[in-house]
C-alpha cells in the first residue's frame, strides 16, 4: 500500500473536507480534522494542513488536490532556466475523471519560433478557456504546430483496464505519443519534453519500462504544466477538443446527453443506458470501473 503526503492551505483543507464529506467516517485520530475511504484509499487530513493519502493509486488521488494549489514558481519547480523560452514536446490528457467520454492524450513540440504565435491565437491553461473558446483554438494549433494524439474511447478502454491501472494507461498512452512525435520531427532534437504530472516520476518510469519504445531521456514532471511551456497549454487544448467533440458526437448516436465528469446526472444518465440495452450497451460509452456503474444499476432498477 503506498502513501503520500501533501501540504494544503486552510482555503484548499476546507475544499476538502467537503469535498470528501460523503466519505467520511466517525474514526477519530488526534489532531485530524476529518478521515475518509474513498476508492479504497484513506485521505486522513490534519489540522496543520498535511493530508496523507494511503492505499492503490494514491498518487492520483493526492495529485488532485496538489494541482488545485497555487502554482509553485518557476525556480522551486525543478526546470531549467528560461524553460518557457526553449524548444519544448509537451503532454498532457483529458477524459481521465469523466465517466463518460474517451481518454485523450496529446503531445505537441512546440520551438522558439512557434511562441509568439501560439500567445497570439490566445493559448494558455484550457481551465482558463470555454468550451467555445477550446473549440476554435484546437484547429488553429494543430495548423501550426506538430502533434500527435491518441484516444480511447470507453469501449477500448473497458477492454484494456483490467489489466492496465489508471496510471499505467496513461503511461504508456504517453510515451507512445511523444515517440510518435519524436519520429516526426527528426532529425530535430527538443530541448526538454514535459510532462503535465499525474503520477510520481518514479511511478512513470516504473510503469515505463514495460513499454517497447520507451523515451527516457529529459523528461521533465510537473503538475500545472501548461503555465510552465505552451507546448503543454496547447496539447491541452486539443484533448479537450477532442474529448469535448467525442462526447457530442456519442451523445448523438445514443440520443441521450452524455455529461461530462462523474457526479449524480452521470449515475442518471447512465441508467436510462442501461434501461435502453444494458451493461453491455453502456460499456460502448462509459468506463464501466468508476463507482456510477453501480449507482446507474440501482437506479435502472427503480
Amino acid at each position: 500500500m503506498g502513501t503520500t503526503v501533501i501540504k494544503l492551505t486552510k482555503q484548499k483543507l476546507k475544499e476538502a473536507a467537503q469535498y470528501y464529506q460523503p466519505y467520511t467516517t466517525s474514526r477519530k485520530i488526534p489532531y485530524a480534522s476529518f478521515f475518509a475511504k474513498k476508492d479504497g484509499i484513506t485521505i486522513t487530513a490534519y489540522n496543520s494542513g498535511k493530508v496523507m493519502f494511503q492505499g492503490p493509486n494514491e498518487e492520483q488521488e493526492a495529485l488532485l488536490w496538489e494541482k488545485a494549489q497555487p502554482a509553485k514558481t518557476k525556480k522551486s519547480a525543478g526546470l531549467p532556466s528560461n524553460f518557457a523560452q526553449k524548444n519544448i514536446i509537451g503532454s498532457d490528457e483529458v477524459g481521465n475523471g469523466s465517466y463518460f467520454g474517451p481518454l485523450v492524450v496529446c503531445a505537441v513540440y512546440a520551438d522558439k519560433a512557434h511562441l509568439d504565435p501560439l500567445k497570439k491565437l490566445g493559448v494558455k491553461d484550457s481551465k482558463m478557456l470555454n468550451d467555445s473558446q477550446i473549440l476554435k483554438l484546437a484547429p488553429k494549433i494543430k495548423g501550426l504546430v506538430p502533434y500527435q494524439k491518441l484516444v480511447v474511447t470507453p469501449q477500448k478502454y473497458n477492454q484494456i483496464q483490467p489489466q492496465y491501472n489508471a496510471v499505467r494507461m496513461k503511461v504508456a498512452l504517453h510515451n507512445q505519443c511523444i515517440q510518435r512525435l519524436l519520429e516526426e520531427i527528426n532529425p530535430t532534437k527538443p530541448e526538454g519534453i514535459l510532462i503535465d504530472q499525474f503520477a510520481q516520476e518514479s511511478t512513470y518510469r516504473k510503469y515505463l519500462k514495460d513499454e517497447k519504445n520507451p523515451v527516457t531521456q529529459n523528461l521533465y514532471f510537473i503538475t500545472k504544466g501548461e503555465q510552465y511551456h505552451l507546448a503543454v497549454a496547447a496539447a491541452s487544448i486539443i484533448c479537450r477538443a477532442e474529448f469535448l467533440n467525442s462526447l457530442k458526437q456519442q451523445s448523438q448516436e445514443i440520443g441521450i446527453e452524455l455529461p461530462s465528469g462523474a457526479g449524480a446526472q452521470s449515475d442518471k444518465q447512465a441508467a436510462k443506458i442501461i434501461k435502453k440495452g444494458g451493461v453491455e450497451l453502456l460499456a460502448h460509452y462509459a468506463k464501466l470501473h468508476f463507482k456510477n456503474t453501480e449507482k446507474a444499476k440501482k437506479i435502472a432498477e427503480r
